[in-house]
């Protein structure tokens, strides 16, 4: 099937699930909760075949991780999706109303967007947070995976669409473009006939590439060159703490930090202490001049580009810093929108850095760590959004609808 077919096909389904019953999304997603517990072996013997071509490919092994899945990971998604089905309708709830002097009822309701593409690598629990939160907002997923993951993409699908159809949604409601080439992706995202808005699930050269080649709006989202700023009133040990977890829990997410600055006061004391925990997962430090005279052999000058650069890995750019004005304009140049922190005891201090940064999620003495949605209590999120419009943060229910304005009127005119 070509790519425009099944982007004719996921807008004739919008139009059924958009007036669908949140009974009938709600069956919906338990039964892709139930499904994918079902048939888990089968799942998991799909995706021993991508982790196999990955293994040939020489794919580093934390990428690997990325495409594993387990019974006990797809148990987890299985809960995600269960919480989904729990929360609120999305949609059809008026947030706000008014009547005019001329007596017209104005009603301001949530409505979906309606076809909603997702272009995404690795991760395949994605597929499946993707399609339950799409139809629980009224959504039709239409999904671009990665070679990568195609034969657990591929299963996945199948379930999806056969435990939607069980709750009387057409199957077409989850859609997967099997091609996994340059070319698919560029059909898609210019099939603006059909699919309303893109999120990208990809590193930041092909978001970058997609939003300037698509006809289609786009959320940009994932890239994220996350930093935390050690302020002069950090407790160390608390300070170190939230450096090692934002570093070295996931690595290759895009909430894991990537530049450390530190105030100069506390920097001689700080720094040995942190490298002392950032050797256990041996962590490559790359610090400007001050941190190199401090740390000695235990840091690289950095260069300019490491200011810039979202690692992915276990390294870590490190800069010593006059003041917090200094760390702001610093995560204001070079930060991409996505996760910040500060670590302090200074509430002035804290209060000028969650106003000052710009950024989705801003933390206090907290780990970058937490920015996704399951952990902001969304249930699950498909993307971090880092820009400004329509939505920011967490791509969650909410966030996959906009407005619609009824008005009702007994016969007036202009």
């Amino acid at each position: 099937m070509t790519v425009e077919k099944i982007g004719e096909k996921a807008k004739k389904a919008s139009e059924v699930l958009s007036i669908a019953g949140l009974a009938e999304r709600n069956i919906a997603i338990e039964n892709i909760a139930s499904d994918i517990m079902t048939y888990s072996r089968e799942i998991l013997i799909e995706n021993q075949k991508d982790i196999e071509y990955m293994r040939i490919g020489n794919i580093p092994e934390m990428l690997i991780d990325r495409v594993t899945l387990s019974k006990s990971r797809i148990e987890f998604t299985s809960q995600e999706l269960l919480k989904i089905s729990e929360f609120r309708d999305p949609i059809g709830s008026d947030d706000e109303s008014f009547t005019r002097p001329n007596g017209l009822r104005f009603y301001k309701t949530r409505v979906p967007l309606g076809v909603v593409g997702f272009i995404y690598f690795a991760r395949p629990s994605v597929t499946v947070n993707a399609a339950a939160l799409c139809i629980k907002s009224g959504n039709v997923c239409l999904l671009q995976g990665g070679r990568e993951t195609l034969h657990t993409n591929l299963i996945l699908t199948k379930i999806l669409r056969n435990a939607v159809t069980e709750s009387g949604l057409p199957p077409d409601c989850v859609q997967l473009i099997n091609e996994t080439t340059k070319d698919s992706i560029m059909k898609m995202i210019n099939l603006n006939k059909y699919i309303d808005v893109l999120i990208p699930y990809v590193g930041k050269n092909m978001v970058e590439s997609i939003i300037s080649h698509s006809s289609v709006p786009v959320i940009k989202t994932g890239i994220g060159n996350c930093h935390i700023y050690v302020d002069k009133w950090a407790d160390i040990e608390m300070a170190s703490k939230i450096v090692f977890n934002a570093k070295c829990s996931k690595p290759f997410d895009g909430n894991a930090v990537e530049t450390l600055l530190v105030h100069k006061d506390i920097a001689p004391k700080f720094l040995p202490h942190v490298k002392t925990m950032l050797d256990k997962k041996r962590v490559k430090i790359k610090g400007d001049a001050k941190t190199v005279a401090i740390l000695g052999g235990g840091a690289i000058p950095a260069t300019e580009n490491d200011w810039a650069t979202e690692y992915l890995d276990y390294i870590i750019a490190v800069k010593v810093v006059s003041d917090i004005d200094e760390a702001i304009a610093h995560v204001n140049r070079y930060g991409t929108g996505h996760s910040e922190a500060i670590v302090t005891e200074n509430y002035p201090n804290a209060e000028k850095f969650v106003k000052l940064v710009d950024a989705a999620a801003v933390y206090v003495n907290s780990s970058t760590s937490f920015t996704d949605g399951y952990e902001f209590g969304f249930g699950a999120d498909i993307g971090i959004s880092v820009q400004k419009l329509h939505t920011r943060g967490p791509i969650s229910l909410s966030d996959l609808t906009t407005i619609k304005y009824a008005v009702y009127g007994t016969g007036q005119t202009r």
